[in-house]
């Protein structure tokens, strides 16, 4: 048997010279011995009519057969479905096609990736599951492990407010913690600016809710107005008038993280806090007892107008930048303070000199009182003495007079001619 084989698809009848059928094993016809195997570059001869190289097929001659011929045992039966061959063009149209889909998707995915393109495989991956999205229960369930119960805006809050001893001691902390980290270090000179920084952090924080409470205010008189008889709009103004008084706990425990934080800001300073601007009041604390809007509004300004324009005596202060006699100033105001306990001390609010102490005094005897600074902006060179004529418009009691310049005489006549008492001290009195 010469080296040449002949490899035809399997089942598959071939017939020789002789005209005998015969089988042969294999898929492909190949030359052994040859130099170009049939499998690649001779992709349009692999098979022939009988299953037989065409240019051998005359060289060889008569065929021996290399097995026994099976039709005598069985009739010839073809192969089944998956053996059967398939031509070159149809296995390359095949997996061209495969390869389109699969480009395309890719392709497809590329361009959107928000799109979820499951790509198909040859095996099913049972174990494999697609990302799902978060579900709006678990999105609740996780902002309440995360950060508790919030109501939403524009409800009422029905959560507590911290308690007194809580605040002081929370105050307490922060401002001692700053002093023990930068005292004896190199940023001890940034202390005390510091911590007044972290007393005004709490006394912008009463301003903010006070423009909420405003703010509120404007909606309780807009739904008054809007008052129909509805259900609707009955529930709206109760509304608002819930988160009124919220607001209004909320300002005022403010204000005492903001005195809390002052007494200690004076303890480790050794000068009282004041704001470079606005008003240091404080309001009475309020229950959180449902009341009628109209009743809510008219205590409200009824509050605001009581802390601002504190209820007693009032007594008028003057003094020079540059008088500096402490115990004098301290003696004569506790002598009026005696004899007028619920006093208001009306002065005008100089950074230096009699009246810086006249404020030292008052805020150390808890004293209230209400300083009158000169409006230089609006009034230049005579504001000084517009202050004076505020200072008489409230109509005090008295007025205490200390060595100065004309701006305290000033005071001193004008007050004589509204006829109201005049003390002087010091060197031009007393």
């Amino acid at each position: 048997m010469t080296a040449t084989a002949l490899m035809v698809p399997v089942g598959r009848s071939v017939r020789g010279p002789s005209g005998r059928q015969s089988r042969a094993l294999g898929l492909l016809e190949a030359d052994l011995d040859g130099k170009r195997p049939g499998s690649r570059n001779g992709g349009s001869r692999l098979f022939s009519a009988n299953g037989v190289h065409p240019t051998k097929q005359a060289s060889r001659g008569p065929r021996t057969r290399a097995f026994a011929a099976r039709n005598k045992i069985a009739a010839p039966r073809r192969p089944p479905l998956t053996l059967r061959p398939l031509s070159l063009r149809s296995a390359v149209q095949v997996r061209s096609a495969r390869r389109l889909v699969i480009a395309t998707k890719a392709a497809m995915g590329a361009v959107d990736p928000a799109k979820d393109l499951t790509m198909t495989t040859d095996h099913d991956d049972t174990e494999f599951e697609p990302p799902h999205s978060s579900s709006p229960t678990d999105h609740v369930l996780s902002e309440l492990q995360l950060y508790g119960y919030r109501p939403f805006q524009g409800e009422p809050d029905p959560r507590p407010l911290p308690g007194g001893d809580a605040v002081a001691r929370a105050v307490a902390d922060i401002l001692d913690a700053l002093v023990s980290t930068l005292s004896d270090t190199r940023l001890e000179p940034d202390l005390e600016g510091l911590l007044w920084s972290s007393v005004n952090l709490f006394h912008r924080a009463v301003d903010r809710i006070e423009r909420e409470l405003d703010d509120n205010e404007q909606a309780q008189r807009k739904s008054q107005r809007e008052q129909n008889g509805s259900e609707v709009r009955s529930v709206e103004l109760e509304r608002f008038t819930a988160e009124g008084i919220t607001l209004i706990e909320r300002r005022n425990s403010m204000e005492l993280f903001r005195d809390q934080a002052a007494e200690r800001f004076e303890v480790h300073t050794g000068s009282p806090w004041r704001p470079r601007s606005g008003s240091v009041v404080n309001h009475r604390t309020l229950t959180s007892a449902m009341i009628d809007s109209r009743d809510f509004l008219a205590a409200k300004r009824r509050a605001d107008t009581e802390v601002m324009l504190p209820s007693g005596p009032k007594i008028a202060f003057t003094g020079g930048l540059d008088f500096n006699d402490h115990r004098l100033i301290w003696d004569r105001l506790d002598k009026v303070h005696a004899k007028h306990p619920d006093m208001v001390l009306l002065h005008g609010g100089s950074p230096k000199g009699a009246e810086l102490i006249a404020a030292k005094w008052a805020t150390n005897r808890k004293v209230p009182q209400v300083a009158l600074k000169p409006d230089w902006t609006k009034h230049a060179k005579a504001a000084p003495f517009k202050r004076n004529d505020a200072m008489l418009e409230v109509l005090p009691i008295g007025v205490m007079v200390f060595p100065g310049t004309s701006i305290q005489g000033n005071l001193a006549d004008k007050a004589k001619k509204l006829g109201m008492p005049v003390c002087k001290f010091g060197d031009s009195g007393a």
